[in-house]
């Protein structure tokens, strides 16, 4: 019973307790909704956009989920290079870290230009950009730290490479690694949007964001912010279950 009331009703109070707050915070103001919509102009803003909330939504789920699919494939495999060779993770580190620093926004237009009129190939490239650098350096590190210790039992005993890999180290990640794609889910989600707000003829949330903007409706373009935080926590809540699923061992009480 505490379990479900710790998961399950307390996200919920607080979720309450904001909305009631930021009700009162307009309220308390006087703002007008064309200031800071409050959530009870958000309510008509989803009936009347209803059928673009849904495909357009859609549209941005999908390519935030293949951007992030593309990060971990390639954060993984880059990760695994320079966990298991210090050479290529002196060579690599410099580089990632350069790239991860440039704000991802200045891209944004070289991106387009590069790849004209491709904009989902556009959208999930820029999820995967932005994404894919804290998969790869949680990876490296997990690896990386490994102790020698227990490899070198293991190989006196006879075990294979592969077998070390598959006993030791990849149990040795896998905290690290959800914990990474935590961020990654959050992070992808921001490139998505930076690329349809961006794109003039695109598609999805970040588009509706930018109609909003451009037809001074500010409710609607509040409404897409809060369609993408319930997104963005739903994807969230699905890394959530998977760690539970293949790492849930790791996981401690609080004392």
């Amino acid at each position: 019973m505490m379990n479900f009331t710790n998961k399950f009703l307390v996200p919920v109070l607080a979720l309450v307790i904001f909305c009631l707050l930021w009700e009162f915070l307009v309220w308390v103001n006087d703002w007008p909704n064309y200031v800071m919509a409050s959530p009870s102009d958000l309510g008509p803003s989803f009936w009347k956009f209803r059928w673009l909330f849904l495909e357009y939504g859609w549209d941005t789920l999908w390519r935030t989920v293949a951007g992030l699919l593309l990060a971990i494939s390639f954060g993984v495999v880059v990760g695994m290079i320079m966990g298991f060779s210090r050479t290529m993770r002196d060579a690599l580190y410099p580089l990632l870290v350069g790239f991860n620093a440039i704000p991802k926004a200045t891209v944004v237009p070289v991106v387009a230009l590069l790849l004209v009129g491709q904009h989902d190939l556009n959208t999930v490239l820029l999820a995967f950009m932005i994404s894919f650098f804290p998969i790869t350096v949680s990876i490296s590190i997990g690896l990386s730290t490994l102790e020698p210790e227990y490899r070198d039992i293991l190989l006196s005993l006879g075990a294979s490479r592969m077998t070390i890999f598959r006993k030791i180290a990849l149990p040795k990640t896998l905290p690290e690694f959800f914990g990474a794609l935590k961020v990654a889910v959050t992070l992808a989600f921001i490139g998505t949007n930076l690329m349809e707000i961006v794109e003039p003829h695109g598609r999805g949330l970040g588009h509706l964001f930018d109609s909003g903007k451009i037809s001074a409706d500010y409710p609607l373009m509040f409404a897409v912010l809060i369609a993408l935080a319930i997104m963005g926590i739903g994807l969230y809540y699905v890394v959530v279950v998977l760690e539970k699923i293949f790492a849930g061992w790791a996981e401690r009480d609080a004392t």
